[in-house]
């Protein structure tokens, strides 16, 4: 199977599953409705597994540009196969919303809530706060670098790695995920985004495209310092490229709590106000 075709066929398996539990979730007259974040993060994990087993002997079934990304840096792919990979992922992403959308098509007109049917497609935080969404997006992104990390760094029986990624999934979205979402994927985010734009979805609403590039920066960058900081940490490469990245990420940190610090202490400071 040509490369391309497999990240392709493993990134529309994960948002098949992935995208269907959350419609499953959220869609009015599913046998699923309500039943929650914990079938949701098993759902993802078993998305990810399958896709691993599908396509794993191909690629080694990233299905993820920041996985690609923090592998390329890594130097376990290529550079020229980057942008390869990474279109094969979003149009994966793409087609998986088509099959989810289809597969649930008398419960759009049933379900008025707007964002709802967005987030079967695309994240939304649980609190809007772009720069402390992307911190979220970052940490999550950098815990799954890092886990497949060790997971490449040790031995398991055959057949079962996909099982050991498909947990690691499951454990960020339980751990990480409430914050925003856990894309930890640009491309499972971006795709299905589009094709909530161009879907006729009965009432969709906006898709959302102010928030569109914490999801896709944050795992990105993430990644990145999640395989430079392996590298550094792990096998002893300290890169230019790891104190470059450290102080981005450590000045995106700062900023982030500074305001949401300042945030908080006005809306006490109101709040203490209203009391007096």
């Amino acid at each position: 199977m040509p490369e391309f075709l497999a990240e392709l066929i493993g990134t529309m398996i994960l948002v098949i599953f992935g995208g269907g539990v959350v419609a499953g979730v959220v869609l009015k007259k599913s046998k699923a409705e309500g039943t929650g974040w914990v079938l949701i993060t098993l759902a993802w994990g078993l998305g990810v597994t399958m896709g691993v087993y599908a396509v794993g002997n191909f690629t080694g079934a990233h299905i993820n540009p920041a996985v690609t990304l923090g592998f390329a840096i890594t130097g376990d792919l290529p550079w020229a196969k980057v942008p390869m990979y990474m279109s094969a992922q979003v149009i994966g992403a793409f087609i998986g919303a088509i099959i989810v959308f289809l597969n649930y098509l008398p419960h759009w007109k049933e379900t008025k809530d707007k964002v709802a049917k967005r987030d079967v497609f695309s994240t939304t935080p649980a609190i809007r706060s772009p720069f402390s969404n992307l911190v979220s997006e970052m940490i999550g992104t950098f815990v799954l670098v890092m886990g497949l990390l060790f997971i490449g760094a040790n031995e398991f029986t055959e057949g079962l790695n996909p099982l050991i990624v498909g947990a690691l999934i499951v454990g960020i979205g339980m751990s990480l995920g409430g914050a925003t979402g856990y894309a930890i994927n640009p491309a499972r985010d971006l795709g299905p985004r589009i094709a909530h734009a161009l879907l006729p979805i009965p009432g969709k609403g906006s898709s959302d495209w102010s928030y569109a590039w914490v999801p896709i920066v944050g795992p990105l960058l993430g990644g990145a310092y999640g395989a430079v900081f392996y590298q550094a940490m792990f096998v002893g490469e300290f890169s230019i490229l790891f104190w470059i990245l450290s102080a981005v990420v450590a000045i995106i940190l700062v900023g982030a709590a500074s305001s949401e610090l300042k945030l908080g202490k006005t809306k006490a400071d109101k709040a203490e106000k209203n009391i007096v």
